[in-house]
């Protein structure tokens, strides 16, 4: 028959926890040993080994030490409950990691990080969420870009989300459009004609004339991320700067238009 009391050798070989981790444990107080012989030895009965073997459960649990001894001082039914919490925070964790997951294929894969929805359940604005923030700061203080604003307020959430939703389509629509026109000049009637349906897309949202239309298609070439958005719509050349000339154009256009 084995001995009442198991060394750190048998403790080692029953759990396959490491020596200097066993030793650690002794030195927080988390586990500590129930006899230490005169020569320094550490020796645990059959309670202490119950315990370590909570604790590496904990553990794997991805419980921290500070949280698995604050546990083990509790009745064994409130640490249940503290557990079923913890349980439901690894699947919250769960799916986070998995949306994370499919994100990144979906990033590498090539589709814009606007849409990716990485942000959900975060403390960080989603990316839809931060573009209309800095488009406030960028067009604020335009009276069209007010009257936006003004609109949106008088909307129910359902419908802007519709809305909001609508304009995407629209915009990738005419973005996929104009990418099998690339070949042809920025001028051409074709061309000058999806930049109408472009703009009449804007119009919807807010009355944009000649400067902000100018603005607009501006960001698109010197933002990074709205080129890189755009730009993958077409396998053929800068997508992002062709619209941006042949808005360029249909501005020109429009003053001469004035002018008449």
């Amino acid at each position: 028959m084995k001995q009442l009391l198991l060394a750190v050798k048998d403790i080692v070989q029953i759990t396959g926890i490491t020596t200097r981790t066993l030793h650690y444990y002794d030195e927080i107080d988390l586990l500590k040993p129930t006899l230490v012989a005169d020569n320094g030895y550490r020796y645990y009965d059959q309670e202490g080994l119950a315990r370590l073997q909570t604790i590496l459960f904990l553990k794997e649990m991805d419980v921290s030490l500070r949280e698995i001894a604050d546990i083990l001082k509790l009745p064994l039914e409130e640490q249940r409950e503290l557990l079923r919490q913890h349980n439901h925070a690894l699947r919250l964790k769960k799916q986070r990691l998995e949306r994370i997951s499919t994100a990144l294929d979906e990033f590498v894969a090539g589709k814009d990080v606007y849409h990716l929805g990485i942000f959900k359940d975060s403390t960080i604005l989603p990316l839809p969420e931060q573009y209309a923030q800095e488009a406030k700061w960028r067009y604020g203080e335009t009276e069209a870009y007010q009257a936006f604003e003004q609109k949106l307020q008088e909307l129910a959430s359902s419908e802007k989300e519709r809305q909001f939703a609508e304009f995407e389509q629209n915009m990738e629509r005419v973005f996929r459009r104009l990418a099998a026109c690339i070949h042809l000049s920025p001028t051409s009637d074709e061309v000058q004609q999806l930049v109408a349906e472009w703009r009449s897309y804007l119009d919807q949202s807010m009355d944009c004339d000649a400067h902000l239309l100018t603005c607009i298609a501006d960001t698109y070439q010197s933002d990074a991320r709205f080129k890189q958005y755009i730009n993958q719509f077409s396998e053929q050349g800068d997508l992002a700067g062709f619209v941006c000339e042949a808005v360029g154009w249909y501005v020109k256009g429009m003053d001469e238009r004035y002018m008449l």
